[in-house]
This record gives C-alpha cells, structure tokens and sequence, in this order.
C-alpha cells in the first residue's frame, strides 16, 4: 500500500453514535473545519434516530450521512469511498464491526477495550494483518498531556499508586469497572513498566450494577515494580490520579487537571538543565550534600482524542504502525482478564454473593 499524498483528503466515518462515538464525530468535523485533510462522512447506529440526533446537537445535519448498519455504509451506491473509520459501539460488538469494516478495506481505531476476549483480539489482529490494515487500538490516556510530559522523567519505576474514581453513570455498564475504568491504567503502567508480571492479587465487588463496580488490584512484575490499582465507578468524586517512586524521584500526576509534579534528589549544586525552576519553598538542604528539588514538567496542552485521532489519522497516511497497536491492547485486556478471574477466585474464597 502506498502513502497518500499529504493533501488528499481521509474520508471518515464513527460507528457508534453514543458518548464515545459523538466524541469522535465531534473532533473529525473539527478537523475538518480547520482545514486539516479529513472529511467526516458518516455516523452509524443501529439507532439511526439517535445518530441523526447527534448529527443534529454537532450541527452536522444535512452534511453527514446516517446509517443504522456497517453493511448499509460499505453498500451505499452513492460510494463514499469511506478510507477510516472510529468504532465506538459496545464492546461486544468491537470484533464484528472491525472485521467488516477492515473487510471492506478501512482502516480502524477502535475504542478500548478492543474486545471482550482474548480469542476476539487475536480474531482482530489476524484479520488487519490479513487484510492490510491499520488497525489502532483507543487507549486515551496514552494522548493525555501529562502523560507525554511524564514520559521523560521515567528511569526505573519501583512502586505505583493508582486511583480512578467516577460516579455512577448507566454508560458501559457492559462491562465491568476493570474494563471500563481500570484498563486505561493498566495500559499506562505496562507501558511504562514494559516487564512481564510475576503476581497479581484482586478484590472487587459489585454495588449499583450487577457486575463489579470497585476493585483494588496489586500487580508485581519482574523487575520488582509493584502497582496498585484502585477504580470505582461509584465515588462521590472522580479522581484520575497517578504516582509512581524511582530511584532518587518521585512523580505525580492528575489527568484530569493534565498537570504533573516531579520531587528529585540531586546534588547541592546541579548542572544547569532544561527542567522547569524549582517552586519556591521546596528546596530543602540535605545533611549528604544533596537536596530536594521539585519542578513542574512544561504541559503541551491539547486535547487526548484530538491528538489521538491526529496520531490514527496520520498511521492511516503514510501507511506506518499505529502508536497504539492491538498486540499492545490485547496484553493489557489479558492483564484486565486475569484480574477479574483474581476477583472471582476472592470472592468465592470470601464467600460473597
């Protein structure tokens, strides 16, 4: 397959017309507005109303097309010529919609998690290798901006802290707070960590829905690193924070307020360093002859899904890997799986119903 020249236009469609998939029309019509080579065609539901509806709120009517089936869209007589698409439906459905869609020659991002088993992943990625896709798999976070600005300052991470907290909603409730919530930071810290696992323990329980609502996982890999994970999706408050220790630092960072704090153990007098200055009234004498120097990492603010679909957009171009594979999802939702099946032997052993 050849790279497409940088001035032709990427035909776009969302299947999925509900949160996630309003996201994704919404961004893709603002690229589109901005004079970037992307033209949105298409939303599909299998709703048709509510995709108009959404078309509707986006102010899109009229100039975007509505469909209530894949096959509708590939079949249409008008052609579209559709090249990429977002698929943002239930995760149930992740694996018959891509493989139709890659089928029919488009390219694919398709939501986390990329699919509710093991087996469906693998079904996933054998088919975009069969067919030559792209095929990138939506792990939000990785686009978050104090994610990228963290990515320097990673060495050798040693010990995790993970909260993500939301309230109750009746979204994605097809899936489980691992799945749901959980996930996004499993991706992070595999990422980060890139070490296989030695051990894993979980407890979780369901509150307001019939699958688990809350869990606390603890994840020790080979290195030694130890992660802990806490996701509720029913807190009074959402919370999206993460912490990590390596030797001689410590890191925070808020993904909601995309910003991120870095503690240091460097010597009295340190080299100069693009770093960002130390905040007032943190710079604390050591008795070794070293100090502790906090700094705040420079924020290149955009928004994850616009730099997300920035980044598929342009695998889709110049026909290059993905950031975000789905041999990389697949070993974060083996992780995911592996963590319910914990769950599920706790809960027998603590004899809960």
């Amino acid at each position: 397959m050849n790279n497409m020249n940088a001035d032709e236009k990427i035909r776009v469609a969302v299947v999925g017309a509900g949160a996630f998939g309003r996201n994704h029309a919404r961004i893709y019509a603002e690229l589109q507005r901005a004079g970037e080579p992307v033209e949105l065609l298409a939303l599909v539901d299998q709703n048709r109303a509510r995709a108009e509806a959404v078309l509707g709120e986006l102010g899109l009517s009229g100039a975007i097309r509505a469909y209530s089936h894949v096959d509708d869209l590939l079949a249409d007589p008008a052609n579209l010529h559709i090249t990429a698409a977002s698929v943002a439906v239930p995760t149930g459905q992740h694996l018959q919609v891509s493989q139709t869609l890659m089928q029919g020659g488009v390219d694919v991002l398709i939501e986390k998690p990329i699919a509710a088993t093991l087996n469906d992943a693998g079904e996933m990625i054998a088919t975009a290798e069969r067919t030559g896709r792209i095929a990138m798999a939506g792990h939000l976070e990785r686009f978050n901006p104090a994610i990228r600005a963290t990515l320097p300052l990673v060495t050798r991470p040693m010990f995790f802290e993970v909260h993500r907290l939301s309230v109750f909603t009746p979204r994605s409730l097809d899936v489980d707070v691992v799945l749901d919530l959980m996930i996004h930071d499993l991706d992070i810290v595999l990422w980060l960590v890139r070490s296989p696992i030695r051990e894993i323990r979980a407890v979780g329980i369901p509150i307001l829905s019939s699958k688990v609502d809350i869990a606390n996982v603890r994840v020790e890999f080979g290195t030694g690193c130890v992660a802990n994970f806490t996701a509720s999706r029913v807190s009074t408050e959402r919370v999206r924070k993460l912490r990590f220790f390596q030797p001689r630092q410590y890191v925070s960072l808020d993904y909601g307020r995309r910003d991120v704090f870095s503690l240091s153990v460097q010597p009295a007098e340190p080299p100069a360093n693009d770093v960002a200055p130390p905040v007032p009234g943190f710079d604390i004498a050591l008795p070794s002859g070293f100090r502790l120097v906090p700094s705040r990492p420079r924020i290149d603010d955009e928004e994850p899904l616009r730099s997300e679909l920035r980044a598929f957009l342009d695998a889709v171009r110049t026909r290059s890997a993905p950031p975000i594979t789905l041999e990389e999802a697949r070993a974060a939702l083996a992780v995911a799986l592996e963590i319910q099946e914990q769950i599920a032997n706790h809960t027998r052993r603590a004899g809960i119903i």
